[in-house]
C-alpha cells in the first residue's frame, strides 16, 4: 500500500473511531418516560427516579398530574431507570425503564400510570393502560428499597 493509501486508511479509521466513541453513528432514538399519578382521587404521590448515572430528584404529583423525563438509551441497551413511589403509608419501587424490555413495548414514548396495585404501561396499539406490572420486591432487611438512598 502506498504511503498516501496508508494515511488515508488511518484517517478514515480515526474518523470512524471518533464517531463510534461519541455515539453519533449508532445512537438510539430519544425516549420520553411519562409517569401519571393514578393512585386515587385526592391522593398525592411522591416519586424519585434515577439511573446509575443520573439522579432526577424528587417530585410530587397531585392526582392526575404527570412528570416526564427524556434520555437516549445507550448503544448496548443496558439503560435502566428506577423510581421510588410513596403515598400515604405506602412505599414501592419499580424499574420504570429497562431498555431491553421497553424498546419493543413503547419505543420512543413510555406512558405509565401509577396505581396502588402497581404501574401500568399504555398499550401502543389499544391506547389503554393494560400492560400492568408488579412492584419490585423490597430488599431484605432494609426499609430502603432502592439500595442507593
Amino acid at each position: 500500500m502506498s504511503p498516501f493509501g496508508r494515511y488515508m486508511f488511518s484517517f478514515v479509521l480515526l474518523v470512524f473511531l471518533v464517531c463510534f466513541c461519541d455515539g453519533s453513528i449508532f445512537q438510539n432514538d430519544r425516549v420520553t418516560v411519562q409517569i401519571t399519578n393514578a393512585v386515587g382521587e385526592g391522593v398525592g404521590l411522591n416519586l424519585h427516579c434515577k439511573s446509575k448515572d443520573d439522579d432526577l430528584g424528587s417530585h410530587f404529583l397531585n392526582a392526575g398530574q404527570s412528570y416526564e423525563f427524556s434520555f437516549r438509551p445507550n448503544f448496548f441497551l443496558t439503560t435502566l431507570f428506577f423510581c421510588k413511589f410513596e403515598w400515604g403509608n405506602e412505599s414501592h419501587w419499580f424499574d420504570i425503564y429497562v431498555a431491553k424490555r421497553d424498546l419493543r413495548r413503547c419505543h420512543t414514548v413510555c406512558y405509565w400510570q401509577i396505581h396502588p396495585s402497581g404501574p401500568c404501561l399504555r398499550n401502543s396499539v389499544t391506547k389503554e393502560y393494560n400492560i400492568c406490572d408488579n412492584w419490585n420486591k423490597q430488599l431484605q432487611g432494609s426499609g430502603n428499597n432502592t439500595g442507593g438512598e
